[in-house]
């Protein structure tokens, strides 16, 4: 197959066949620098370039400043870090892409679902076994599945990746207003009808004791990442398998065309009933968290542990208000297997500097690196090495945010990416979140939504034919 084109966010791409330019972006030198010698791409003696997203809290951008500065005065290198944020990142990758002026090594939060495979496919990045070879044994075996991409120039599956660590999809509320309610998180069912039955029944007790704008379910309607990522575990929990293994697209399958309506139906429910604040439907990607913190909603569902993270320091709020719960058992009964999104970093085949960048990503995935490394991003983000589970970081048992989500790693499996680059296009196109809006602000049918997906997604992988 050949990749012709992908789109992401209303920006046109062709990785490798020609770019589209693009709307004003913040250059990477605005970012922080840890040397500031020359930002060339070249051989020599100039600086190893990387890019690297902008950490969500201070502690986390120290942490690869300090890993950085640590493997300087180690090999006697130099790496010039420049600091980008999230929204900026592929807008970069993009013009550095066309201008043939990329760095050596790269990190973006959104690279797993969006970018990194597809790269990969065009023979775009470096193949990395020999820097995850020797490091095998201290990972999670899914971690290392989920960086084994397909080289459409040479044929090969193999490592094209460093991971460096992973979330899955959580389940915030606050315990506090969960009260107000008459309610508790241990009175929760674990049944899929019954668990989401207890939300809906919260709202009007809640709305008697805290008043008429609080709204139980604060589910994303909007095409931002989340509704992406909310709607996957959705599919989940249906067994809706769009994709086989192999990555072959199933949506031509009776069974899959019947759970996905189904996953349709069940998750916009919610906005249709009301539970749903009316402005969901317009959240960017921290709309669900600005409407937990701010008491706006009693619950919400997040793809990392930032909601209760960025609460660390009020030990009242993060211990004993918030609470993180578990998904309840599938529609079916079966225990709930969760969707996994594993953050990597990545070499591009442009690099001039292909040893040094190779030797940097040995580096920084020695075990006590990454353990710094996800503890500076505050729990957001969790280990890809079991090892690290030991540190007390991760076994304070009376942390109810983190013991719930490392339960969740024991029954997991990679984002549909892995086995197919062109499944990156239906998060690039954002073809959950667009669906959803449109059933929410259009009353698109659930007929006529599983019919648009399935037209949709079939058009995206017919262009990689």
């Amino acid at each position: 197959m050949k990749r012709r084109r992908f789109i992401n966010r209303g920006l046109w791409f062709s990785l490798g066949l020609g770019l589209a330019s693009c709307g004003q972006q913040s250059s990477p030198e605005s970012g922080t620098q840890s040397s500031a010698e020359g930002n060339g791409n070249s051989g020599g003696d100039g600086p190893l370039k990387v890019w690297w997203q902008e950490g969500f809290y201070p502690e986390e951008s120290d942490a690869i400043r300090k890993i950085a500065a640590s493997w300087e005065k180690k090999s006697g290198k130099t790496i010039d870090l420049a600091l980008i944020a999230q929204k900026d990142m592929i807008g970069q990758i993009e013009n550095a892409l066309s201008a043939k002026t990329l760095p050596d090594v790269c990190y973006t939060g959104v690279g797993d679902l969006a970018v990194f495979p597809r790269m990969a496919w065009n023979g775009q990045l470096v193949e990395v076994s020999d820097v995850l070879k020797p490091l095998e044994k201290f990972y999670d075996p899914e971690a290392l599945r989920g960086v084994r991409y397909k080289n459409n120039v040479t044929g090969d599956r193999s490592y094209f990746a460093v991971p460096i660590m992973q979330s899955g999809i959580h389940i915030h509320c606050w315990q506090s207003l969960l009260a107000d309610s008459g309610q508790s998180a241990s009175a929760i069912p674990k049944d899929w009808t019954g668990f989401w039955k207890f939300w809906e029944n919260a709202q009007a007790p809640l709305r008697q004791a805290a008043g008429p704008d609080i709204y139980s379910i604060g589910m994303p309607m909007s095409r931002s990442l989340d509704t992406y990522n909310n709607f996957e575990q959705f599919l989940e929990a249906y067994n809706v398998e769009i994709l086989s293994e192999d990555g072959d697209l199933q949506l031509n399958q009776p069974a899959v065309r019947k759970g996905l309506g189904a996953a349709l139906q069940d998750y916009a429910r919610f906005y249709q009933g009301g539970f749903v604040p009316p402005d969901a439907v317009d959240w960017d990607n921290t709309g669900n968290n600005v409407s937990l913190l701010s008491r706006k909603s009693l619950m919400t569902v997040n793809h990392t542990l930032s909601a209760p993270g960025s609460q660390r320091q009020d030990e009242e709020v993060y211990f004993k208000q918030l609470s993180t719960v578990p998904w309840p058992n599938k529609p079916n009964g079966q225990p709930m297997r969760h969707t996994i999104e594993l953050k990597q970093v990545v070499i591009f085949s442009q690099s001039q500097k292909q040893d040094a960048a190779k030797e940097f990503l040995a580096y920084l995935a020695q075990p006590e690196n990454l353990q710094a490394y996800t503890q500076g991003a505050q729990a957001r983000y969790l280990p890809v090495m079991p090892q690290l589970l030991e540190d007390e970081f991760w076994k304070d048992q009376k942390d109810p945010h983190v013991k719930v989500a490392l339960q969740q790693l024991q029954n997991s499996r990679p984002s549909f990416q892995v086995f197919s680059p062109a499944y990156g296009e239906v998060e690039a196109q954002n073809i959950w979140g667009g669906i959803m809006r449109s059933i929410a602000t259009e009353q698109l049918s659930i007929e006529a939504a599983t019919e648009r997906a399935v037209k949709e997604i079939t058009a995206i992988f017919s262009a990689w034919e």
